[in-house]
């Protein structure tokens, strides 16, 4: 089966990792060790991704199961520092996408991303307007790795498993695409990914 789309995961892919200090800044806030702040902050971010819960719910439960309790607007700090974090754009990842697209497959993003950040995105971040679809966890109600939001993806760019391409940098994510069918890549950068597209014929 002939590819025809391209799928691209959107943080630390179409986005930088955010800067050195991020951490640090919102354990401060929260009045954790980063380590322990860190735990705590990935290992509940589902509901939130899934868009269960907005980003001052997701904090607060957040930090009460650490029996720490912080005022509204310390919150919303918190998640405008988390939200800002994920802004800087990968210029080599747009072009790469812009490629795709001008060479006639289908292009979507498949990313896990809560409410708050994907408003703010839709409206700032002229990327998220490039894509044939995009599918995202909060609206999807299901995150990667589970399967529904990689059927999801299939079925708006009108595609068969085998039919699509995806990026993504969690291991975890990519094996769980390619269980399914989709030829899915661990990302490392926009060179190694133009790389691997022309070496399955894709014209990029």
């Amino acid at each position: 089966m002939s590819i025809k789309g391209v799928a691209f995961d959107y943080g630390k892919v179409i986005c930088f990792p955010p800067e050195d200090g991020v951490k640090e800044q919102l354990a401060d806030l929260a009045g954790m060790g980063v380590e322990a702040f860190e735990a705590r902050r990935w290992s509940y971010r589902g509901e939130y991704d899934r868009g269960t819960i907005l980003g001052v719910e997701y904090y607060r439960n957040m930090l009460a199961l650490a029996g720490i309790v912080r005022d509204e607007g310390v919150l919303k700090k918190m998640v405008d520092i988390d939200t800002e974090s994920w802004s800087r754009i990968n210029g080599g990842t747009v072009r790469l996408m812009e490629d795709v697209k001008q060479a006639g497959l289908k292009l979507g993003i498949l990313s896990n991303m809560p409410h708050d950040f994907l408003a703010i995105a839709r409206e700032k971040f002229p990327v998220f307007s490039l894509p044939h679809a995009g599918i995202f966890s909060c609206e999807s109600s299901s995150i990667k790795p589970e399967e529904k939001i990689y059927r999801d993806c299939c079925a708006a760019l009108k595609l068969k498993p085998d039919e699509l391409v995806f990026f993504d940098d969690m291991p975890v994510n990519i094996e769980a695409a390619c269980s399914l069918g989709i030829r899915g890549f661990v990302w490392q950068n926009p060179e190694t990914a133009r790389e691997t597209l022309r070496k399955l014929s894709i014209p990029v």
